[in-house]
Parts: C-alpha cells; structure tokens; sequence
C-alpha cells in the first residue's frame, strides 16, 4: 500500500464523515443559535433550556436524515471492501 493511497482514503474518510455529521451539526447550531437570542431576550439563563430544545433537534434530524446517512456509511464501506484486494 502506498503513501498516495493512503492519503487518499485518508482524505476521503473526513469527506464523508463531514458529510454525513453536517446534518446533526447545522441543526444543533441553529437551534442554539435561536435558544441563546431567546434566553437573551428573556434574560432566562437557565442551563437545561439551551440542551433539551437541542438534543430533541438532533433526535429529530437523525429521525429524518438516519437512512440516508447509513446508506452513506455503507456504500463508502462496501467501496473500501472491494478496493482491499488491490490496495495489498
């Protein structure tokens, strides 16, 4: 297996890790994002307010995006499975 190779797979690992966690993470920033103008609004500083609303968000986006985010994972690994024969 060569440097080149390695680096490649490498590279394309974080390509579908960012890919599949942007979901999770856009919603859980804009979520907080809305919670702390709200809490500075209300001047309600109450710390479980800024974690429920965003893990019930997250829950939510897995619920909806989970399918495609496995069907993801799985077609990089099937593809990683037939390269091994190759990369020895």
């Amino acid at each position: 297996m060569s440097l080149d190779q390695v680096i490649s797979i490498g590279k394309e690992t974080l390509g579908i890790t960012l890919l599949v966690a942007m979901p999770c993470l856009a919603i859980s920033i804009t979520v907080g994002l809305l919670v702390s103008i709200f809490q500075a609004t209300t001047q309600i500083h109450d710390q479980t307010l800024s974690f429920v609303p965003k893990i019930v968000a997250v829950m939510v986006t897995l619920m909806l995006f989970g399918g495609w985010m496995l069907k993801t994972l799985m077609d990089f690994t099937l593809r990683l499975i037939e390269q091994l024969p190759g990369l020895i």
